[in-house]
Formats: C-alpha cells, sequence, structure tokens
C-alpha cells in the first residue's frame, strides 16, 4: 500500500469520526456543532477519498442515514428504509439528471420527517424517519398536529411521508413570550424536533407543528395515471396540505429554480433546498436505489454566495447563565442583498477548528441565505485569546467541557450580565410587572450598587436622594417607580414563580406548577423529581432545573428575602370560579367584548379551564367570533366534533354554569 493511499485512509478516518460526532449532535442532541458548509465540505471530501481508494470504511456517514432514535418513544421499523437524497448545487446538474423526463421541483423543508399511515380512513400510526431504519412512533403527538386530518376519504391504507415543521411566524411568536433571551429556541428545526418528539402531546398541540406532505408511498386502488403530479394533487383532496411545486422540463429547471431562490426570504416555512422527483412513477421506480440514495429523486443545496472580508476582532457576549459566546466582527460586504460585519462562531470549539486571528482573511456566506456564517478562514493564524476576564464584570472565566463542546463561562455568581437579565426578568410584565423598572435603569441601579438581591428593589428609599439625582430622574420620576414598586407588591404567586427565571419554567408551566401544589409554594419548592413530572406539562428536564436552582443555597435565599416583601394574594376557590374545571378551550381571532384574547384566557383560567393554542381532540370548545369561516381551526373543530362558541356563546356558557351553582 503506498503512502499516499495510507494517507488518505487515515484522512477518511479522521472525517468520519468528526462528521459522526457532528450527526449525533445535530439528530440526537440538537446541537450544532459543525456549520453546514464545514459538514457539506467534509462530506464531499470523504466522497472524493472513498472513489479514490475504493475503500469504504466500515460506519462511514456515506452508508448511514441520520443517527440513531432516543429511548423515550416506542420504535419501529419502517417497511422500506427510508433513504437521504443525493445532492449537488449546480442547476447543469440538475438538468443532466432530469434528462428528458418531467420532473416536480419543491422545497426541501427543514423539520422533521414523519411517515404516517391511515387504515379506514382513520389516522393509525406516525413515525418519524429516525436512522433510516427504525423511527418512534409519535401517533399521539401527530394528532396534535395543527393542520393534520384525523380522518379522510379514502378508506384503504394509504402510507404517505411528509416533514412536521414549524413556520418561521410561530417560531418567532414562541419565542417572543419567552422572555429570557438565553432560554429562546436556536431555530424552527430544534423547535420542531422537540416538540414532535414530547411524551406529552399538549405540548405538541400548543407549538402549532404544521404537517407538509411530500410523497406518497401506497394507495391501492387509486389510477394516479403514472404521476407524482397526480398522487399529490389527489393528497391535496385528501385534505393533507402539501409542498409547494413545480412541474418543470430541462429547459425550464433554471427558471423555476431562479423563482424558488427569489421566494426564499419570504417563505415561512423553514428550507434549505430544492427537491427534484421523477413525475413518471414506473421510471423513476425502474431506476432503482444506491445503499443510500433513491435514484428517483434528487436534492439541490443552495450555492451560497461567498465574500472574502478581514475578521478585525472577536467581540465575547455575556449572558444570564454566564456563558460567554465569542461574535466575529468583520469588514462589511453584501450578501444576498444585505450589509452584514458580524457573524455568531456558537462557541469555542467551532472558533478553535477555524483557528480565527484578528487580521485573517476569511469568507463568509448566509446559512440558508438567511443566517451569517464563516466559510473558511483562508490564513489561520489562530491568534485570538480567550480572555481570562469576562468583558462584563471582569470576573475569571473557565473553559467547560460538556459532551464535545467547550465553552467559555464567567464564574462570578454576582456578575451584573447574569444579575441585569434576572432582575430584568422578574420586573417584566408577565413577572412583577413593575412599571419603570427597564434593564437601562436596572443597569444604573446594579452599577450604582442599589439592588444586589430581589428584595432590594423593595426598598429603594434607602438611596431616594441618589435616584433623585441621577440623570433622568427626578423627584416625580422616583415617586412613580416607588408607587410601581409598590403595587407590584401585591402579586400572585405564578407570576413569582416565573419571574424566578428557572429554567425552562415560563408562564404556562408556572400556572400549572401552582395549581398542581394547590398555591402551596413550600411543597412546590421541596418536591421530587417523582412529584414534578406529575404535573402536566413538566418533563425530567424542567424537573431537573427546579431541583437544581433549590439545591442551591444561594437562590433559596434570594427567594426567602424576595417572598418576605411579597403580598401574595390567593385566588379564592369557589364554586362559581371552578365552572370550567376540567375544560380546555382554544380561542382564535379577534376578541370585541374582551380587551384581547389575553384578558379572555384570564377569564377562562380564574374558572378553573384551561386555554391552549391548537384544536385537538381534547378541546373542549373553540372561541371564534367568525363561527362560520373556513379558517384551519374551524375546520378542525368541525371534523372532530368540537362546538364553536362565539364571544356572547362563551358569555352565555358562563353565565349559565354559574346560576347552576
Amino acid at each position: 500500500m503506498s503512502e499516499n493511499r495510507e494517507t488518505a485512509i487515515r484522512q477518511m478516518k479522521e472525517i468520519s469520526a468528526r462528521l459522526l460526532q457532528a450527526s449525533r449532535a445535530y439528530y440526537q442532541d440538537d446541537r450544532e456543532i459543525m456549520s453546514n458548509f464545514e459538514y457539506d465540505r467534509l462530506y464531499d471530501r470523504l466522497l472524493s477519498l472513498e472513489k479514490e481508494t475504493g475503500v469504504v470504511l466500515a460506519g462511514s456517514p456515506s452508508q448511514k442515514v441520520g443517527y440513531e432514535v432516543l429511548d423515550e418513544l416506542p420504535k419501529e421499523r419502517h417497511e422500506s428504509p427510508m433513504l437521504s437524497l443525493d445532492k449537488t448545487k449546480e442547476v447543469e446538474a440538475l438538468q443532466e439528471w432530469l434528462g428528458n423526463q418531467k420532473g416536480l421541483l419543491s422545497w426541501k423543508m427543514d423539520g422533521l420527517t414523519i411517515v404516517l399511515t391511515y387504515e379506514g380512513g382513520q389516522l393509525a400510526k406516525a413515525v418519524t424517519r429516525g436512522n433510516g431504519e427504525i423511527g418512534e412512533v409519535i401517533t399521539n403527538n401527530a394528532k396534535a398536529f395543527a393542520n393534520l386530518p384525523l380522518r379522510i376519504a379514502y378508506q384503504g391504507q394509504l402510507i404517505l411521508r411528509g416533514e412536521a415543521v414549524i413556520r418561521y411566524s410561530e417560531f418567532h411568536r414562541i419565542n417572543q413570550g419567552i422572555e429570557d433571551v438565553e432560554a429562546r429556541y436556536k431555530n424552527p428545526r430544534n423547535l420542531c424536533s422537540g416538540s414532535v418528539r414530547q411524551l406529552n402531546n399538549q405540548i405538541t398541540a400548543e407549538r402549532n407543528v404544521n404537517f407538509q406532505a411530500f410523497f406518497l408511498v401506497k394507495a391501492d386502488g387509486v389510477d394516479f395515471q403514472n404521476s407524482r403530479k397526480e398522487q399529490l394533487l389527489w393528497l391535496r383532496q385528501q385534505g393533507f396540505d402539501v409542498v409547494d411545486f413545480q412541474e418543470v422540463v430541462r429547459e425550464t429547471l433554471p427558471g423555476a429554480v431562479n423563482a424558488f431562490a427569489e421566494a426564499i426570504g419570504d417563505y415561512d416555512i423553514p428550507s434549505d433546498g430544492l427537491v427534484l422527483l421523477m413525475d413518471d412513477i414506473a421510471y423513476g421506480e425502474s431506476l432503482g436505489r444506491t445503499a443510500k440514495f433513491p435514484r428517483n429523486s434528487i436534492a439541490f443545496k443552495w450555492a451560497d454566495e461567498r465574500k472574502e472580508t478581514f475578521l478585525r476582532e472577536i467581540e465575547w457576549s455575556a449572558s444570564r447563565t454566564g456563558l460567554i459566546n465569542p461574535v466575529a466582527i468583520f469588514d462589511p460586504v453584501e450578501l444576498e442583498g444585505t450589509t452584514v460585519s458580524r457573524a455568531s462562531v456558537h462557541n469555542l470549539s467551532i472558533m478553535e477548528a477555524l483557528e480565527l486571528g484578528e487580521g485573517d482573511a476569511i469568507t463568509v456566506y448566509k446559512a440558508n441565505m438567511i443566517i451569517p456564517q464563516i466559510a473558511e478562514n483562508l490564513t489561520r493564524s489562530g491568534k485570538v485569546q480567550v480572555p481570562d476576564h469576562c468583558p462584563v464584570c471582569g470576573g475569571a472565566t473557565e473553559i467547560r467541557q460538556m459532551n464535545d463542546v467547550r465553552s467559555l463561562y464567567c464564574t462570578n455568581p454576582d456578575c451584573q450580565a447574569k444579575r441585569l437579565k434576572s432582575f430584568a426578568l422578574l420586573a417584566s410584565r408577565d413577572a412583577l410587572n413593575i412599571e419603570g423598572l427597564s434593564e437601562a435603569t436596572l443597569e444604573k441601579f446594579i452599577a450604582a450598587g442599589f439592588i444586589h438581591e430581589y428584595a432590594d428593589i423593595f426598598h429603594l428609599e434607602r438611596h431616594r436622594e441618589a435616584i433623585v439625582d441621577m440623570e433622568g430622574f427626578g423627584q416625580k420620576s422616583y415617586d412613580n417607580l416607588t408607587e410601581a414598586v409598590e403595587a407590584a407588591s401585591h402579586t400572585t404567586l405564578p407570576r413569582v414563580v416565573y419571574g424566578l427565571g428557572i429554567t425552562g419554567i415560563g408562564q404556562a408551566n408556572a400556572k400549572m406548577l401552582c395549581r398542581a401544589f394547590q398555591s402551596d409554594f413550600a411543597a412546590m419548592r421541596r418536591a421530587g423529581k417523582e412529584e414534578l413530572t406529575e404535573v402536566d406539562g413538566i418533563g425530567e428536564v424542567l424537573a431537573d432545573g427546579w431541583i437544581a436552582y433549590f439545591s442551591q443555597e444561594k437562590n433559596n435565599r434570594q427567594v426567602d428575602g424576595l417572598l418576605a416583601e411579597l403580598d401574595i394574594r390567593r385566588e379564592e376557590e369557589s364554586q362559581e370560579e371552578a365552572v370550567f374545571a376540567g375544560m380546555t378551550f382554544v380561542i382564535t381571532g379577534s376578541v370585541e367584548h374582551f380587551a384581547n384574547r389575553k384578558a379572555l384566557q384570564a377569564v377562562i383560567e380564574s374558572r378553573g379551564g384551561k386555554a391552549t393554542g391548537s384544536v385537538t381532540a381534547k378541546t373542549t370548545y373553540l372561541i371564534n367570533n367568525d363561527t362560520a369561516s373556513n379558517s384551519s381551526k374551524n375546520k378542525k373543530a368541525k371534523e372532530l366534533g368540537i362546538p364553536i362558541l362565539s364571544e356572547q356563546d362563551f358569555l352565555k356558557l358562563l353565565e349559565e354554569g354559574q346560576n347552576a351553582d
């Protein structure tokens, strides 16, 4: 064996190990330790080496599809393997592949692939793609998808494939409801993956997961005229949302690709490319498949626009959790129609792999034409110094390794970045709602030493003269603020629990905890994992976070100090208030009687009911003033036989319930 060949095989082993590590993080842990650009570059290099050497190593990523599934859900083997697609970034290669055939060009959606089976017109089974051979059974969760028909007209066995996705608009809505920036979801795919694979399908329902069909596997007895297009049109007739597609031939293919490229900026469904599928079913099937790819379809990855620029500095961004992320600042360049000058490097592992240094020549691009990323470092000076001290508080930093990712943390428990975000959450609208105590004001108070603990917020009178003399303040501003603090001291337990900023505990979970423990905070604080996970919406991860928070003496001391300053009102329980006990409502459309939908939700919850975001089989009533509309929620409610109420109907229901008591 020649030295060159040995070198090539050694490179193959190294590349395989890196790709498998990245796949494990992406598919199993929903973490990204390598950019898409770098993954594709290494993968293409591996294929080239395998072709050059004629050797394919056991466990090579070129021979595997996806990654192993987790054990939280039942697993099931697919009747036929779900292969990934061969890919290209060249339109000419797409044309050559299509030849004289007719094809269907559609979005390559970035979500979670699902196989659905219908029997006798009813949804019988839903299984994730998993590793291509074995997937996870998520039937109950699929029944909570926002747009999936539970019953269809076709009575035979129907098997189809599609993508579970969370739209960008929904992703942004969910993130905007999370005050803690560090707790927000990184991208729609991660949010979708976690939502689809929940053990509690109520969470799936609340996140408005959508299903987009893209391939029909089986529907005996239906004449599709040997056309994939006819299959997709037929699926639409059965009530499925079908991926947007265009019919193309060799000559029209470039124009169609351009049309998709122009549309991606406004497309609400996450996409990372296109798919070209042979329309002729028999011809496509006759092409067969390789060990990894079917030959009747191919993926098109966007040829990212790359620009060369120079790295000027690494900015270190501290957060409430203590994590300090590197951010690349570079000379501005035009990419995909906008000017960019900064890109997150995510963590130390990626920064070190790129060997970044100030003054380095780098190439940058927008991942999926949206998110600025560094593609390559052309000079690789490796001169960036990891700071020994936090850029915010000057406290010592330390590098921590979790699994295969190295990250930088501030070790100072009193770091202003941590404290500022914590106090801001406590003062926010959905927590104590202290009007006038903005982040900017908190930053001044913390820097001046007025606020160290939560309880200090309620003793600003100790610093009256200093506050009145502060720039931007005065006696009136001081009086308004102290009045707001006094008003905020009269509050409810769910607001307090949410305001503590315990990882993953949002408004809904805070309410569920308080309700389950009958507002006994002492019992909640000392609850074990088993008790916590019995609460609707609280899984093991949230339970672990809760227990970890109250295992720290400093947290308990600060919470005790806060509680001593508060007058926590417990809503009186009465027969009148419990008229909606056990009922689940969904509110949609505009409201007229109530100030907004949140006000209506508050009335429902105060009477013992629950308000969720999506219509499911567990929904008791849908509230929509336009009861006759053809909205997706109305359609779902009618399909499931769920009554649709106007506001007037709801008020009548409330009155009847109160009178009955």
